[in-house]
């Protein structure tokens, strides 16, 4: 039985997409099989992951709109053992459009559920928003990765997100666990990084991962290349990063 994992914060540009792409294409490169699921209308990973999104006849927009089956959504990857279902700018009226739906939290959870007999990981990339798609990732999920960018007012928000948690946790999804907080763009040479580092550590203390994604300019680069960084070079900080995250995840969940 796999497990999904979301990867959320409602701040913009702290890593979500980097990790999600990074973080899928690392487990695959360690033999399991893995579907990541963009659930952001700007399609990022898809494109970072090398799908054509203006050629995509069927995105996860379809999948949660028009009743599509998700199998039909589902596209390979250049790595082995990494699917995709890709998203679409359509995405953005999607939650107006699911107001009428009967039980609209669960759209997600309905969809994904029988894939995790499927797939080792389902690794779902969220939106910068707190919006009825991320409530339905979160209601999907068996846990959630909070990356925290080393920088400053990187705990700003976090309180928030927190206690959305802790709602979906109370009334919808009572097995919904935090995986880990995840510092991000770290920069061991600033002190302002290794203030943030100390301050995450002290508030979160277990939760925080022991692997630290430090800035790196390839794994910037890569994307624009359609690539995961583990493609783009295999020998980038980058991609040892993630692969050290990839496996401290296995080991956590062996």
């Amino acid at each position: 039985m796999g497990k999904i994992i979301a990867i959320v914060n409602q701040k913009g540009g702290v890593g979500k997409t980097t990790t999600s792409m990074n973080l899928s294409a690392s487990l695959a490169a360690y033999e399991k099989s893995v579907l990541l699921v963009d659930c952001d209308p700007q399609a990022n990973a898809s494109s970072g992951m090398g799908v054509d999104t203006s050629k995509v006849e069927t995105s996860i927009y379809n999948c949660i709109i028009d009743n599509v089956d998700v199998r039909e959504a589902i596209y390979t990857t250049e790595i082995d053992g990494l699917d995709i279902i890709p998203s679409h700018i359509d995405l953005v009226g999607a939650e107006i459009e699911m107001l009428e739906v009967k039980d609209r939290e669960r759209v997600l959870s309905r969809m994904l559920t029988p894939l995790k007999n499927e797939y080792d990981y389902i690794i779902i990339d969220c939106s910068p928003s707190l919006g009825l798609i991320t409530v339905n990732a979160l209601t999907a999920s068996d846990s959630v990765i909070i990356p925290v960018q080393c920088e400053y007012f990187a705990l700003e928000g976090i309180s928030q997100l927190l206690n959305t948690i802790k709602i979906i946790k109370s009334r919808l999804n009572p097995v919904l666990e935090i995986e880990g907080f995840l510092l991000t763009m770290y920069d061991s040479r600033l002190r302002l990084a290794n203030l943030i580092y100390d301050e995450v550590k002290r508030h979160f203390q277990e939760l925080v991962f022991d692997t630290v994604i430090q800035r790196n300019v390839k794994l910037s680069e890569a994307p624009s290349h359609g690539l995961p960084v583990l493609l783009y070079d295999a020998d980038a900080i980058g991609t040892k990063n993630h692969l050290a995250l990839a496996n401290e995840i296995i080991e956590k969940n062996k």
